[in-house]
């Protein structure tokens, strides 16, 4: 990588170096475990210029989302997540039974079915074909493919302007920030919204949450960026919220630029604390892969140490991330004897790179391991509800970040 992909300086300092990985999804068949496995490197970046984070394009979206492994709906609390925030926006835009609503990266209808539920026209743009093929499954009208400015522009001209465009953990997944920006922009109304949910880089350096970097994820982001990236298209921040998932997101709230207006109290707020938290020099970044290194080696002495006592360790949860995590520490079977997921699509296939089992949930209550390695960390409240059965053998929970943490479930 040479240049910035959104404003083409070629001022990019280091951030982190986690090596080279193979892609977070690719998921082994029994049948690729003696096949060679592609890995590329996985290098976050940050331009000095306009301040986007970001890893050098290496594996295409075309590559990673045709056939795609993750299923939106397998998580209670993201469902119940996107419910609450279609009735919010409704309020918001005043979106009726005449409006109409467009989901990009609508994955499996997760959201778009409560769209649906409240009686307004809806359409979800996902270019998986095996999950956009569940969420017809569940009367989400979806459309198949990538959205750029033909895409847009072909939508609109068939279903017209959408009154809201909802683009949620997208926006972190495509190389041409500019081009899906102006897809955004032609799907909209001229006085419609655009609602973005994406990872706050600010959490993400605080919190220790190097494991969302991997090859989906091209860029990450501050407000600061999100504001050039959006103007990129013609949009313009109007309101931001502070989420809690995936360990903090923000979401970003646009409007065609001529209909904006001036920002709410919150943008400037976000702002002067990304501005304090020193993401707008390089020297804030400094100390992120120190801290990001005894991450590794606190969770390899805890798994070290539990195998020499004879004491058993296995994983819950196969999401991306947590491929990360394995790959950047070298976990193997012999340290974590398999992993588990709601997810039957993953179930007998393999991590990526470190090759650990993927097994159904209910394993771990068959085995009654020692502890219990939560791999999406992001969901620890709804995991600790969920795994609290472990306490009859006397089983512990363990997260790895932001710190290695060893929970005792409640009785």
């Amino acid at each position: 990588m040479t240049r910035c992909r959104l404003c083409g300086s070629a001022a990019l300092g280091s951030v982190v170096d986690l090596g080279a990985t193979p892609p977070c999804e690719s998921f082994l068949t029994a049948e690729q475990l003696d096949r060679p496995e592609p890995a590329y490197p996985l290098h976050l970046r940050v331009c000095t210029d306009c301040w986007l984070a970001q890893i050098p394009p290496l594996i295409t979206p075309e590559e990673t989302f045709k056939e795609y492994a993750y299923f939106s709906s397998f998580s209670t609390s993201w469902v119940e997540h996107a419910r609450v925030f279609v009735a919010d926006a409704v309020q918001r835009a005043g979106l009726g039974p005449d409006s109409f609503v467009v989901e990009v990266a609508s994955n499996d209808g997760y959201l778009l079915k409560h769209v649906v539920d409240r009686g307004i026209r809806c359409l979800g743009i996902e270019p998986s074909v095996n999950v956009g093929a569940a969420a017809r499954d569940a009367g989400v009208p979806t459309l198949t493919e990538f959205l750029s400015p033909d895409t847009g522009a072909a939508v609109r001209a068939e279903h017209g302007p959408a009154d809201l465009v909802v683009a949620n953990n997208v926006y972190a997944h495509i190389p041409d920030v500019v081009g899906f920006t102006q897809g955004l922009r032609a799907l909209v109304a001229d006085d419609g919204w655009v609602s973005i949910e994406v990872q706050h880089l600010l959490t993400l350096i605080e919190e220790n949450q190097y494991d969302t970097i991997y090859h989906e994820h091209f860029q990450y982001y501050t407000v600061a960026s999100a504001i050039r990236a959006l103007a990129s298209g013609g949009l313009t921040l109007v309101d931001v919220e502070l989420l809690p998932t995936h360990g903090g997101s923000i979401r970003l709230w646009a409007r065609p630029t001529a209909a904006a207006g001036e920002p709410s109290g919150r943008v400037a707020e976000v702002l002067d604390r990304e501005k304090a938290a020193g993401l707008q020099e390089l020297s804030g970044y400094a100390e992120f892969s120190a801290r990001v290194a005894k991450v590794r080696r606190d969770l390899l002495k805890f798994l070290i140490e539990a195998a020499e006592r004879g004491e058993t360790v296995v994983g819950y949860g196969a999401p991306g991330k947590g491929n990360t995590l394995l790959n950047h520490c070298g976990i193997r079977p012999d340290l974590l004897a398999y992993t588990v997921d709601r997810n039957p699509y993953k179930h007998g296939r393999y991590t990526p790179g470190t090759r650990i089992p993927i097994l159904p949930p209910e394993r771990i209550a068959e085995d009654k391991p020692d502890y219990v390695l939560v791999l999406p960390w992001n969901l620890r409240a709804e995991l600790v509800e969920q795994l609290s059965f472990v306490h009859e053998w006397g089983g512990r929970l363990v997260f790895p970040i932001p710190e290695l943490s060893i929970v005792e479930v409640a009785r």
